[in-house]
């Protein structure tokens, strides 16, 4: 494992002495297909940085949203990438990049030569498809989900895990400074996504068991708050945990990450982990209810999750 750490990790989003935001820049066009929540920050600070950026999605007003900070809007999937020498996606999962990427107009009907950097979340299995399918059109694979949330993305300080060929490291740097602020870099594509389901994972059982506690706190006639205050002065209270508590008890559910989101991505690891023939209990036991909360909270902050604690 690698890390390419910024020299600079201010988070304004327009400060050229941040890596890649140098007039003249030797990067080539850059076509982001897929600008919501996540993609969509994410463009707009490489458009900032001087990057040429050619944008896609399949919701077109929220591509326009990009014009203002200096992206064009491509008409689809295939006219972004017409001329584009690195694609990004940030779609919502596999079959959505899967489509973008073969369906009518797709991304890859005419692309030999492209780098596609593939970031989304979109599970072991997707990320070897659509690895398969690159190689068959002369497509150059990066598997580099990002570990973050909406705040960071805007803020250009998300984590990238990358993973693909050694030879494209130096090519990417300045794309991925631009949109993060720290780059590790895991072995071949693939990695990367093994990485994210497990950082996930161990976020969907933290907040399960953060939702829990204060339910259980409740149930037994104490202060949920004053637990939170317990906790916060032990080592027990990590700070995901803490932040989260106070979010399911202000109930305030503004997502930062969606919970629908979340589900996906508890369900992708308990996929993966079946595949490698193990067992992931806690994060099977945690699906009922998730999918329960879901119903009512699909767009909400995962934190909702304790509305059926």
């Amino acid at each position: 494992m690698s890390t390419d750490t910024p020299a600079r990790q201010d988070t304004a989003p327009d400060r050229p002495d941040r890596p890649g935001r140098r007039p003249g820049t030797s990067t080539p066009p850059i076509a982001f297909v897929g600008t919501g929540r996540m993609g969509g920050p994410m463009a707009a600070n490489l458009a900032r940085a001087g990057f040429d950026v050619r944008v896609w999605n399949r919701t077109a007003d929220r591509a326009e949203l990009l014009t203002g900070a200096g992206a064009a809007v491509a008409p689809s999937p295939a006219e972004a990438v017409r001329g584009a020498g690195i694609l990004v996606t940030m779609l919502a999962d596999g079959p959505a990049t899967g489509q973008a990427a073969t369906g009518p107009d797709g991304f890859l009907a005419d692309a030999p030569g492209l780098v596609w950097v593939q970031m989304a979340t979109v599970g072991a299995d997707w990320t070897a498809r659509l690895g398969r399918l690159a190689a068959r059109r002369g497509v150059t694979f990066v598997d580099a989900p990002v570990s973050g949330s909406e705040g960071p993305a805007r803020a250009g300080q998300l984590i990238v895990l990358a993973s693909g060929p050694d030879g494209i490291r130096d090519v990417l740097a300045p794309v991925f400074g631009a949109v993060g602020r720290a780059t590790v870099w895991l072995g071949p594509a693939g990695a990367g996504t093994s990485a994210k389901l497990v950082l996930n994972n161990w976020l969907v059982d933290l907040a399960e068991t953060t939702a829990e506690t204060l339910s259980f706190a409740r149930r037994l006639g104490l202060d949920p708050t004053a637990i939170v205050d317990l906790l916060q002065s032990t080592p027990l209270g990590s700070p995901y945990a803490v932040q989260k508590a106070t979010t399911m008890l202000t109930g305030d559910f503004t997502p930062a990450f969606a919970l629908k989101h979340a589900l996906k991505d508890a369900e992708l690891a308990v996929q993966a982990a079946r595949a490698s023939g193990t067992e992931l209990a806690l994060t099977q036991a945690l699906l009922p209810r998730w999918r329960q909360a879901a119903a009512s909270h699909a767009d909400d902050d995962l934190a909702a999750v304790y509305t059926a604690a």
